[in-house]
């Protein structure tokens, strides 16, 4: 009878956590979640700006594939793209919006409610 009483509290606690995570999974912010993307917002949420030059060399990509991405965050008003020359040689700097910070910390709540609600589950 005891056992049968744990398993129920057990499923109950099981029901809670999935709920949370549930209610969690749809607040995640999408065009932040895909991984070049949640790269570039956090790099620039570290550093003041950075250039595409920079960008690159830290995340590791392409110049057409770090361009797309950076594209959508900028569209979305993510990031700010400021395009100069310095003599002949063109230079691009990003920049995040306090939209974008505001996103990358929302995303970042999310992220860290699903991990107490799944920790929360072996405690």
């Amino acid at each position: 009878m005891a056992r049968a009483a744990r398993k129920l509290d057990n499923n109950g606690a099981e029901n809670r956590r999935l709920s949370a995570v549930h209610n969690d999974i749809p607040q995640l912010d999408r065009l932040i979640h895909e991984k070049l993307r949640l790269g570039i917002v956090s790099a620039l949420a570290a550093a003041p700006t950075l250039s595409f030059t920079d960008l690159k060399k830290l995340l590791e990509t392409s110049d057409g594939n770090l361009s797309v991405h950076a594209r959508k965050l900028e569209e979305a008003g993510y990031i700010h793209c400021e395009k100069s020359f310095e003599g002949r040689m063109p230079k691009t700097e990003y920049r995040l919006t306090s939209s974008g910070r505001k996103a990358l910390e929302r995303y970042l709540d999310h992220m860290e409610a699903l991990v107490v609600a799944m920790r929360g589950n072996r405690a």
